[in-house]
């Protein structure tokens, strides 16, 4: 590290048990809808996790960690430290993934305090900057922002809003780009956070042929809970992706130690969710979705060889929202932003994991679904109580038999709803759709959050990855709630497919007064995509590769109003086949 660097390194937060001699990277790795069995490491013989099982052993494991049900609230939790209710996240589509824009992430404190930021993968927390990861402190973006995506062979991915096609499996390009990221923040001589929010195991369930080879087939050994509700095609196909992951994260620690950062980089590996189907998962009640112990646990391993001892083993309980004040913490860097944390600064068990178990009580909150967790009990969201310690299965209710700490815990719900609630929809919050931002250049728009009126229906009543078809009729359309965040001239991309007899018809955009329309002169009329490379067949939409065609120049005024799509002129039996729209900023 340069001079200044190492300066910056040498000041000591106050109260901190860690003392550093440079200032340390951090590596954040997330996975999507994998379950806490599915790792070797933790007793799951049906795979095999050699570089997670490594990491894990290298530096601290936490026994019981705690996230979400699902994945935007996760994530949302990771980046601010709070519960995701307070920043407005309630859906994982349409909007209703949007994190708060008063909310601070750890990407904005990173970055205020030198570091190079970049994230690689699957976003999930807004996709209009700026609630794009560009406008919550990331410097580099390259991924996807919806919530699932619908191909993760060469697919349709943006890179700083502009949209790019991938190269390969989608895990196996995340990981490659933040493989870059981090060699070019090395040749900078700057510290990096690099946060890698993989999309798998979630469906669809696509995973390279090497890794499918094994489990083609396999005869599982270990099954879930209550077997008849296992599909066993569909645990293959998770595990094998599981294994890709594992593979991926073995390149990127060969990485950090082929650039001579191994040492001085923390890395932290978690899940998001419980696992996305009914396999194995140490017979714990809950998959994803669920507010029980196997829908909330995830395993967390935090490793950083200058500073942790290999074969640390927390069994304090610890939530998602910990991760804030606990990376900034080790990193020796002030958090900046006012608004009180839900987390707790864990470092001390890294350096003594027997510190003595708090009286802390982690809620877990999902669609009405609330749960609260101390060291020993869960309160599960229909008020029955369980002893995790003695039985993990949550098969016996012990309300009766423990009349306090149901009382405890059943007060901590209470407070939550109080506080945590206050405020927060689990609807449609009425917040219109952000475009067009004086800051940054490129606004997606996709069919995901539009309305569909008339004959046009979606894909998919899934809608992250849809697209719009059957605009048999000229009264046929499509809106959105809209902000313009500035007045500005944009010139607009229309993503489309297009039958030959169709070709002719006329698309308009209309925005309050102003309009912009082309004619489709080209036809464009390709297969969906997914079906051959799927292992499972899948319940989400497939997809099609759009075509893209300039609409022309739009000048907007600044305001909320209905952002409208039509097709006036239609020649054919239909119009064309929408997948989104993207605004690109010209400059004055």
């Amino acid at each position: 590290m340069k001079l200044k660097s190492l300066l910056v390194a040498l000041a000591i937060l106050v109260g901190s048990q860690f003392a550093y001699a440079a200032q340390p990277n951090v590596v954040v790795i997330l996975t999507d809808d994998q379950g806490w069995g599915d790792l070797s490491l933790h007793g799951n013989t049906n795979l095999s996790t050699p570089n997670l099982d490594a990491l894990a052993k290298a530096g601290a494991q936490f026994d019981r960690f705690y996230v979400c049900a699902v994945c935007s609230p996760t994530r949302a939790e990771f980046l601010t430290g709070r519960y995701h209710t307070r920043g407005g996240v309630f859906s994982t589509s349409a909007g209703g993934e949007r994190l708060d824009l008063d909310e601070v992430t750890i990407a904005d404190t990173f970055k205020a305090a030198g570091y190079q930021t970049g994230a690689f993968g699957k976003w999930h927390n807004g996709m209009q900057y700026p609630y794009h990861p560009n406008g919550r402190g990331f410097d580099e973006y390259y991924g996807f922002t919806s919530g699932h995506w619908g191909h993760y062979f060469d697919p349709l991915l943006e890179h700083n809003g502009a949209l790019v096609r991938g190269n390969g499996f989608c895990v196996d390009d995340f990981t490659n780009k933040a493989m870059d990221f981090i060699e070019s923040s090395v040749k900078q001589d700057k510290p990096f956070f690099a946060y890698l929010p993989y999309n798998t195991p979630h469906s669809p369930m696509q995973v390279p042929d090497k890794f499918w080879k094994k489990f083609d087939g396999l005869e599982l050994g270990l099954r879930n809970r209550d077997p008849k509700k296992e599909n066993v095609q569909h645990t293959r196909a998770a595990l094998a992706m599981c294994e890709n992951v594992d593979w991926n994260v073995g390149r990127l620690m060969k990485k950090l130690k082929q650039l001579g950062v191994d040492d001085n980089t923390i890395v932290v590996f978690f899940h998001d969710n419980g696992p996305n189907g009914s396999r194995w998962n140490q017979e714990m009640r809950g998959r994803k979705g669920s507010t029980d112990e196997g829908g909330c646990r995830s395993p967390l391993f935090i490793r950083w060889p200058a500073q942790i001892k290999p074969g640390t083993f927390v069994t304090q309980i610890a939530s998602v929202t910990d991760l804030l004040p606990t990376l900034t913490s080790l990193a020796g860097i002030d958090i900046i932003g006012d608004k009180p944390l839900d987390g707790m600064d864990v470092t001390p068990w890294l350096q003594n994991p027997q510190t003595p178990h708090n009286d802390r009580i982690i809620i877990n909150a999902w669609k009405g679904k609330i749960s609260a967790r101390n060291q020993q009990y869960r309160l599960d969201h229909t008020g029955r109580l369980y002893d995790i310690t003695h039985d993990p299965r949550q098969d016996t209710n012990i309300t009766s038999q423990r009349p306090a700490v149901t009382t405890l815990l059943t007060t901590a719900v209470n407070d939550f709803k109080a506080d945590a609630l206050k405020g927060y929809n689990t609807s449609n919050d009425g917040r219109p759709f952000v475009i067009c931002h004086k800051d940054y250049r490129w606004t997606q728009v996709p069919a995901r959050d539009g309305t569909a009126h008339g004959n046009i229906i979606r894909s998919n009543k899934f809608p992250n990855c849809s697209y719009f078809l059957n605009w048999t009729s000229t009264e046929d359309k499509i809106t959105w709630p809209a902000q313009v965040q500035h007045s500005g001239k944009y010139r607009v991309h229309l993503y489309y497919t297009c039958k030959k007899s169709d070709v002719g018809c006329q698309v308009q955009l209309q925005f309050k007064d102003s309009t912009v329309s082309t004619k489709i002169t080209e036809a464009h009329d390709p297969p969906e995509v997914g079906a051959k490379e799927d292992r499972v067949a899948r319940a989400e939409s497939y997809v099609k590769f759009f075509k893209p065609v300039l609409m022309g120049e739009i000048e907007l005024e600044a305001g909320e109003g209905e952002l409208t799509l039509t097709v006036p002129e239609m020649p054919g039996t239909q119009g064309i086949e929408f997948r989104l729209l993207m605004f690109e900023r010209i400059e004055d």
